[in-house]
């Protein structure tokens, strides 16, 4: 995986956090001190994500494959073109 494959699967995990703590939030209330600890920490969780992907390389640009095909290349393509290497057509070397 690549870095930023990395930082938007945390990103994800971060989202699903803070949709959790805003579920909690219904069920405690927000006024308790513990469930505002922990929407600040998610909050700076979300920042510091938001810093590391800033930082982070940018992503290599994709390159376009070309497909090679099976079928044989023509042979005239290789008339004047010589055997270079060792061998020889016959399999025996000189």
């Amino acid at each position: 995986m690549s870095v930023h494959d990395e930082l938007t699967a945390v990103q994800r995990s971060l989202d699903d956090l803070v949709r959790s703590v805003g579920r909690l939030e219904q069920h405690v209330g927000t006024d308790s001190l513990d469930i505002r600890r922990v929407r600040t920490d998610a909050d700076h969780l979300r920042e510091s994500v938001a810093l590391l992907r800033a930082s982070a390389p940018p992503e290599p640009a994709k390159q376009e494959r070309v497909p090679i095909p099976d079928t044989p290349y023509d042979r005239a393509l290789w008339t004047d073109a010589e055997d270079e290497g060792l061998g020889s057509r016959e399999g025996h070397a000189p």
